[in-house]
C-alpha cells in the first residue's frame, strides 16, 4: 500500500510539472510590432480610433505611428524602410506605378472631398475664370496638382494657364496671406485658416468635383509573403474601429478632434466630407486610371501606357477580414 501511495504521489508531482510547463508554453505571445506612416489629418480617423480604443493591442499588435507632412513623403518613407506600412493617396500610387515600384495597396480607409482652391480678391480673383495667369501655390507631385488640373480642364482651361509655385504645406497659409501666391490648392483645414486671416478677401471653390480622393494603406511588395498574419490583425483592428465610428459617432469625433487638436465646429463640418470605412473597390482603380491618363497627357511621366493597377493590389488580407468590402473586377 505504501508503494501504491508513493507512486500516486510521484504521478501527481509529474502531472503538476507537465501542467506548469504547458501553461508556460501556451502563454500569450508577445505583441508583434508594426510601424505605420501617415499624415495627421481627419482621413486617418480609423487609425486614431483603433489606437485610442486599444484594438491594436487586443489583436496582438504594438503599433508605432510616424507622422509625415504629405502623402508623398509617407510613401517615400515606406520605400526608404522607415516604416512597415504607410497611408498615402491613390494619386501617389499611380505615380509610383509608372516607376514600377514594388508596392501593394492593402486597403482603403477613407473616401474624401476635402480639397479646395482659395484665391485672393485683391489679386483680381473674383470668378473662377480669373485664375488664368495667376500664381497658384501647391505641393507638386501630390493629388492637389491633379485636382487643380482636372478643375481647370472642367472649366475650359489647362494647368499651363496658371503658374505653379511648389511650396510645402507648412508654408501654405503664409504664402497666400503675404501675397507670395495669388491662390492656393489646399485641404479644408488649411483653407479655413486662410479664410480666417483674409476674411472677405478670400474666394473659395471645391476642387475635386465629383471625384473622391482615397486614403490607402500600402506596403512593400514582399511584405505580405512574410507578414500576412500581421496584416490580417491590423485590418481587423481597423474594421473594429470602423464599427466603433458607426455605433459611436460622437465619441469617435471627439477622439479625432482631441488627437489633432481641432475645434468642434470644424469637426462637425468636415466629418460628413469623409466616408470612413475599409474597402477595395473598382472606383479606386478607375480613379488611378484617370490620374495616370492625366499624368501622361501633362508629360509628368515618360511612359505612354496606363499601368495595370491590379498588379498593385493585395486583396487576400481584406478578403479574409471583410470579404464584402472587396469589389474589384479581376
Amino acid at each position: 500500500m505504501k508503494n501504491i501511495a508513493a507512486a500516486k504521489a510521484l504521478l501527481a508531482g509529474f502531472t503538476l510539472v507537465i501542467l506548469g510547463a504547458c501553461s508556460f508554453t501556451s502563454s500569450p505571445k508577445m505583441p508583434e510590432p508594426i510601424a505605420i506612416g501617415l499624415t495627421p489629418y481627419e482621413y486617418s480617423a480609423l487609425m486614431y480610433v483603433a489606437d485610442d480604443q486599444g484594438f491594436f493591442a487586443k489583436n496582438g499588435l504594438t503599433v508605432t505611428i510616424r507622422d509625415y507632412s504629405t502623402t508623398q513623403q509617407a510613401i517615400d518613407g515606406l520605400l526608404n524602410g522607415e516604416v512597415d506600412m504607410a497611408f498615402t493617396s491613390e494619386y501617389a500610387i499611380a505615380g509610383k506605378a509608372f516607376k514600377k515600384e514594388d508596392i501593394l495597396i492593402v486597403g482603403n480607409i477613407d473616401k474624401y472631398q476635402l480639397v479646395y482652391l482659395v484665391g485672393r480678391k485683391d489679386k483680381g480673383i473674383e470668378n473662377f475664370s480669373d485664375i488664368r495667369g495667376k500664381k497658384v501655390g501647391l505641393t507638386r507631385k501630390t493629388i492637389g496638382e491633379f485636382s487643380l488640373g482636372r478643375l481647370l480642364t472642367l472649366e475650359g482651361m489647362r494647368i499651363q494657364d496658371v503658374t505653379l509655385v511648389d511650396i510645402p504645406p507648412s508654408e501654405y497659409v503664409q504664402a497666400l496671406t503675404n501675397g507670395s501666391v495669388d491662390a492656393l490648392i489646399a485641404v479644408n483645414r488649411i483653407a479655413d485658416q486662410v479664410q480666417e486671416q483674409l476674411g472677405k478677401n478670400a474666394m473659395l471653390w471645391p476642387a475635386q468635383g465629383n471625384q473622391n480622393g482615397y486614403y490607402v494603406l500600402v506596403c512593400r511588395g514582399d511584405w505580405p509573403t512574410r507578414h500576412a498574419e500581421r496584416i490580417r490583425r491590423f485590418l481587423k483592428s481597423l474594421d473594429q474601429a470602423e464599427g466603433y465610428i458607426v455605433n459611436h459617432p460622437a465619441e469617435a469625433k471627439a477622439i479625432v478632434q482631441e488627437r489633432l487638436k481641432l475645434d468642434s465646429a470644424y469637426m462637425e463640418r468636415v466629418w460628413s466630407q469623409n466616408q470612413f470605412g475599409l474597402s477595395l473597390d473598382q472606383s479606386l482603380i478607375a480613379a488611378m486610371e484617370d490620374e495616370a491618363r492625366w499624368m501622361i497627357e501633362n508629360n509628368l511621366t515618360a511612359e505612354k501606357q496606363i499601368p495595370d493597377f491590379l498588379n498593385y493590389i493585395y486583396v487576400d488580407g481584406l478578403e479574409t477580414v471583410k470579404p464584402d468590402a472587396v469589389n474589384i473586377i479581376r
